[in-house]
């Protein structure tokens, strides 16, 4: 058993409260992992008394949370009713904010959304918090019947445990208390997180992957490189919530010009702008893009993707040269965490069956092996910056409240 020391300048004592919290939120995550239980189930995995189970669950339901379904079969004996997470009344709203687009969706607490909406991303955090607001109300008028938590932001940028931005040079925004600006005009409470960050949250509470897998590391790859670190099950924000963004570590000083200000970041290689940077160079390549994309830079890399796809050797040429930087990268990162897990985030993984193999032996040649860290690609179709941003809502009823 792993063993935290108590923080002695920021510290919680435990209640009867801090008590009753920690089993009801024992009994809501029992029911969401193997439901349907019945309390008697949920008895025997909880180690709770009967009588305490009961005030849980009743609580549980009277506030919309649990619902009770189909009678049980026993033997003999009264019939137990089988409890579930109530998906349909209880709901959150998740936000991908990226430098280009907004894709807005409300979801259940099983991550499945009932209805998106897209939009271009506003140049101003104001007009952004503006439309944010909009949509909110729109969804909501959608689904009257839910009952809305939270909302969630995943973005390209880090944040302090207060809500303000500090960083997110590819955003172009200021640093500001972007938490209180968007709880002003939306009306809920409002949690923000990197991108990568709440990709790794989406695979820590809505992945496939085996309960021991502890230590997880995300990696976004779109107009930068994005690094969400789950070590030990908990996220790790280092100091100014600037832990992760190994997107600016340096390769080379005389390399590219990156938005941080320096030049020659990781992400100036491994990244979709790098990529379409390198296809670009000469007008016939910049025509290329242009013509079957218009302007934008993710429209460009899907296009990029396609050219690839249909044997263009430029376009192959780029792809490979950007996989074997995101190879190199990754073996900085298995090198130094020794992760179970590392999934990759983001359009280049379209190509994995071209990409991944060039990872798998840069990595191969580069780091120690012994972690034995598996290299998985996300389905994109799957949504794991939103997801994530509804994971930032569902933590905060599901996850051991903070005591010490």
């Amino acid at each position: 058993m792993s063993m935290r020391k108590i923080d002695l300048t920021s510290f919680q004592v435990a209640t009867s409260e801090t008590a009753r919290q920690i089993n009801r939120r024992i009994a809501l995550s029992l029911i969401r992992r193997h439901e349907p239980l019945s309390r008697a189930d949920l008895a025997r995995r909880s180690g709770l008394q009967r009588s305490t189970v009961s005030a849980i669950i009743d609580e549980l339901i009277v506030e919309g949370w649990v619902n009770e379904g189909e009678l049980g079969l026993l033997p003999r004996g009264r019939r137990p009713r089988f409890l579930h997470v109530n998906t349909e009344r209880v709901g959150t709203i998740g936000v991908e904010l990226r430098p280009e687009l907004t894709t807005v969706g409300l979801a259940g607490l099983d991550a499945q959304f009932k209805a998106q909406e897209q939009w271009n991303t506003p140049a101003t955090p104001e007009a952004f918090a503006a439309r944010l607001a909009e949509t909110v109300v729109a969804l909501r008028a959608q689904f009257p019947a839910t009952r809305v938590e939270g909302v969630g932001v995943s973005l390209p940028g880090r944040v302090d445990a207060q809500g303000h931005l500090m960083f997110a040079p590819n955003l172009g925004w200021p640093a500001m208390d972007l938490r209180a600006m968007l709880e002003s005009v939306v009306g809920l409470p409002v949690f923000l997180e990197n991108a990568a960050n709440a990709c790794a949250l989406a695979e820590l509470w809505f992945g496939k992957h085996p309960e021991h897998v502890r230590n997880l590391v995300a990696v976004t790859v779109s107009e930068g490189i994005g690094v969400g670190l789950l070590i030990n099950g908990q996220l790790v924000h280092g100091a100014n919530a600037m832990a992760g963004e190994l997107g600016h570590v340096t390769l080379d000083e005389k390399g590219p010009p990156c938005k941080c200000g320096k030049r020659g970041c990781w992400e100036r290689y491994a990244s979709n702008s790098a990529a379409v940077m390198d296809y670009a160079r000469g007008t016939e390549g910049e025509a290329s893009l242009a013509s079957l994309a218009g302007v934008d830079q993710l429209a460009r890399f899907r296009s990029l993707v396609e050219l690839a796809r249909n044997g263009d050797p430029r376009a192959l040429a780029a792809i490979d040269r950007m996989a074997h930087f995101l190879g190199s990268g990754l073996s900085f990162i298995i090198t130094a965490l020794a992760p179970e897990v590392i999934t990759v985030v983001g359009e280049v993984t379209a190509l994995w069956d071209r990409v991944g193999p060039i990872v798998n032996d840069v990595v191969a040649r580069r780091a120690l092996l012994q972690a034995g860290t598996r290299i998985v690609p996300t389905d994109p179709q799957a949504r794991p910056r939103l997801r994530g941003a509804v994971a930032l809502v569902v933590q905060q009823y599901f996850a051991a409240p903070d005591v010490a």
